[in-house]
């Protein structure tokens, strides 16, 4: 923190202590409006919407100076890995002919997020660097401000909609466009020049599911970072059996024969692994550590029980 940014919070403490002792300051109606303090005069403003990269404590908008926890952290990586598992998927669903180009297609989708993700980190505060300072996320409601805007005689409106929980719902919106910006810019010249024409339908794919998922997160942003950790954990033993299913594996011979499988597998696992850490943070490592063992579970569960339910084994 700068001394600017000190001396500015020290005039906030100091008068918001003297208007309390003295009565003349009252709480800001609703939970996020607060008063902000100019700078040069130090003059109180009314109740309003706090400035973005600051938080009411109720009187006072106050500048957000914590530090991202690692269930925020993770919330952010489950965007980044949402993104590049669809880019993944696209280019093996459409690319079926060169091993070669769907391995360079493979590589542009992680060069393309990871430099989002990058540039993402470097244009939120502290600018330029790869940190970030937040305002945590308490409630479901901080990400949802826009309803409660305050009605403090029934009549008008205080509209105090901000960002409480800076910056987890901006930077992703941000990162999502700068996603869509890396693909434009990278992947079609190494589709043309490199891949002989190919990977031109996994373009137009993240050029559909980017702007669906910048939507999702708009919309459900809340929700999503309050449940992320058992979404990966549903999705990926869902997405285990769908795979196994379609491609009619049965046993671990068939799986271990295509190496595809394999590394499809191999993913499934590592997803499972993600979302166990975020859901338990590993606060208790003795009892957390073993349950990363089970991320096999699943493939070893349906290929152990799919001979039980082989439809030709079941007469009319």
């Amino acid at each position: 923190m700068d001394g600017k940014s000190s001396l500015l919070l020290l005039a906030s403490a100091i008068i918001l202590l003297q208007s309390t002792s003295s009565g003349e300051t009252e709480s800001c109606p609703g939970r996020y409006c607060g008063r902000t303090i100019d700078e040069a005069s130090g003059k109180i403003s009314e109740c309003g919407a706090c400035p973005r990269g600051s938080r009411s404590n109720g009187t006072f908008c106050n500048k957000c100076t914590n530090t991202l926890q690692m269930y925020d952290w993770s919330y952010l990586g489950f965007t980044f890995l949402t993104a590049l598992v669809l880019h993944w998927f696209f280019v093996d669903y459409f690319s079926k002919r060169s091993q070669q180009a769907i391995i360079i297609l493979f590589a542009c989708g992680a060069i393309e997020t990871t430099c989002a993700a990058f540039f993402t980190l470097l244009l939120n505060e502290p600018k330029g660097t790869l940190s970030l300072t937040s305002c945590s996320s308490e409630h479901l409601s901080d990400w949802y401000t826009v309803f409660y805007n305050p009605k403090p005689d029934y009549v008008n409106t205080i509209h105090c909609t901000n960002e409480a929980v800076y910056p987890l719902y901006t930077i992703v919106l941000t990162f999502y466009a700068i996603c869509v910006a890396m693909l434009l810019v990278i992947r079609p010249l190494m589709s043309h020049y490199i891949c002989a024409g190919q990977g031109l339908s996994s373009i137009y794919a993240g050029m559909y599911f980017l702007p669906i998922l910048t939507a999702i997160h708009a919309i459900l942003g809340g929700l999503l970072y309050y449940t992320y950790p058992y979404i990966i954990l549903v999705s990926s033993v869902l997405s285990t059996a769908t795979v196994l299913a379609k491609n009619h594996i049965t046993g671990f011979r068939q799986l271990l024969g295509s190496k595809r499988l394999v590394a499809i597998m191999i993913g499934h696992w590592l997803l499972l692994a993600y979302g166990l850490l975020a859901l338990t943070q590993v606060s208790k490592p003795v009892v957390h550590g073993p349950m990363f063992f089970l991320v096999t579970t699943p493939v070893i569960f349906y290929l152990a029980t799919s001979s039980l339910t082989d439809p030709s084994k079941f007469k009319r």
